[in-house]
């Protein structure tokens, strides 16, 4: 179910009708005939040239590959001085450098592939840094060392298929010019030029593909990050409670303590004077009670558990001081199944975070922000038309956290994703994805 707050809008498919000449003795068929019978050229099929521009753009892909091989085989020769410089151990340091080149021409190897073929191939790399002890022991322990040094090798095997080209080009200009041009028929020649590109990207995909135990150590790399930074936002999140209710709540309740005893003492020679000091105990109370109830909206926010995130999240927009659009599509599912209660807080988080900064820093006076769920989770999109150029490292929270840092840390904690887009002159758009299970 999709909800717009805005209005809906429709997506309109237009057909045009098509008319197509009989098969058997139609327009099209009397016409060939024609041409046949007098002796005309039949103008050379489209098909041929798409054909041509796909070999032209695959001769391109293999020459840079070449290119590229050649520069791997020269490379070689820095690779064997590293290592013999490393046995020796007054070149040592040469390694780390050296590993760090090869995963870049590893890298040059990937986008290309991923430009041929519309899928990139992913890379799983631990960072290479600290002391020069701990950057060998990383290079010379990391899956993704060897399977690049792999691939370099097979470069002199596979690395050259370009050359193929300059063979099928000609002969393929001939056979396919006069078969395509002249009798109509199916390219033969030129097609194996792409072939020869989807053979290099196959193999490249093969070899440059990270190991299972290199994605493996990605992903324990990438959560030990993430355990770290919810621990930060954990102690972030403790700190500002105990300072809240250091200088706010508490101050409160001795104030109210003092005006009770005082009361107390004045009330059998000046009952007066005690209702008064009584009166501002209770004025004292009431904001004890709203301070406590701030406090306990930074922790778990009581909104979420009565209205749900659609309700508290209308709720914020009506008081962000901000004209706010919330579109709310429910794509999958019922909109009865809430999502999980963390899922829900930080999404929650989320939107507050925006709105604030919006409200505070942007100079904008409209903003929209729309839910989305999906399979596999609920995304969050806030946008603002203010002046953009936000800093991630000055931006300050308000809602529990540290601004958009905080933000991230929230979210890394869940394993979700956050874009954050904000060029200078607007918008700002703060793209957050949450996986759940509905």
């Amino acid at each position: 179910m999709s909800t717009s707050f805005r209005g809906e809008s429709r997506d309109r498919v237009r057909s045009a009708p098509t008319s197509r000449a009989d098969h058997h003795g139609g327009p099209l068929s009397r016409s060939g005939d024609a041409a046949a019978r007098t002796g005309e050229r039949r103008p050379a099929p489209a098909g041929l040239w798409a054909v041509v521009r796909r070999g032209a753009r695959a001769t391109a892909a293999l020459a840079k590959a070449a290119v590229l091989a050649m520069g791997s085989i020269l490379f070689i020769t820095v690779l064997l001085i590293a290592a013999v410089g490393t046995l020796a151990v007054v070149g040592a340091g040469l390694l780390p450098e050296t590993v760090l080149l090869i995963r870049r021409i590893a890298g040059s190897k990937r986008r290309l592939v991923g430009g041929w073929t519309g899928r990139e191939i992913p890379e799983a790399y631990p960072p290479i840094d600290g002391p020069l002890r701990l950057r060998l022991r990383t290079v010379v322990h990391d899956p993704g060392t060897y399977t690049d040094l792999r691939w370099m090798v097979a470069q002199y095997g596979y690395g050259f298929l370009g050359v193929g080209t300059l063979v099928l080009w000609p002969l393929g200009l001939l056979v396919d010019g006069v078969g395509c041009g002249l009798l109509g028929r199916r390219a033969v020649v030129l097609p194996l030029i792409s072939r020869l590109a989807d053979l290099d990207a196959a193999w490249s995909r093969a070899l440059l593909t990270p190991s299972p135990k290199a994605r493996l150590a990605e992903r324990v790399e990438e959560l030990t990050e993430t355990r770290a930074g919810a621990i930060a936002a954990h102690g972030a999140e403790l700190r500002r409670i105990e300072r809240d209710l250091h200088d706010g709540t508490q101050a409160r309740l001795v104030s109210l303590s003092m005006r009770i005893g005082l009361a107390k003492r004045a009330y059998a020679h000046d009952p007066q004077a005690a209702l008064r000091l009584l009166d501002d105990a209770q004025d004292q109370a009431e904001e004890a009670l709203a301070e406590l109830r701030h406090v306990v909206r930074g922790i778990h926010p009581p909104i979420l558990t009565d209205r749900g995130l659609t309700g508290a999240v209308r709720a914020l927009a009506a008081s962000s001081g901000l004209d706010v659009t919330v579109d709310i599509a429910d794509a999958d599912g019922p909109a009865s199944v809430r999502a999980p209660a963390a899922v829900e807080a930080a999404a929650y988080f989320v939107v507050a975070e925006a709105l604030t900064n919006a409200a505070k820093h942007s100079g904008a006076d409209r903003a929209s922000v729309q839910l989305t769920r999906f399979a596999a989770g609920l995304r969050v999109v806030v946008r603002d038309e203010g002046r953009g150029g936000v800093d991630e490292r000055t931006a300050s929270g308000e809602h529990g956290g540290s601004g958009l840092l905080g933000v991230r840390r929230r979210v890394a904690a869940l394993d979700g994703d956050v874009i954050v887009s904000s060029p200078v002159g607007g918008p700002t758009v703060i793209q957050v994805e949450l996986p759940c299970v509905w």
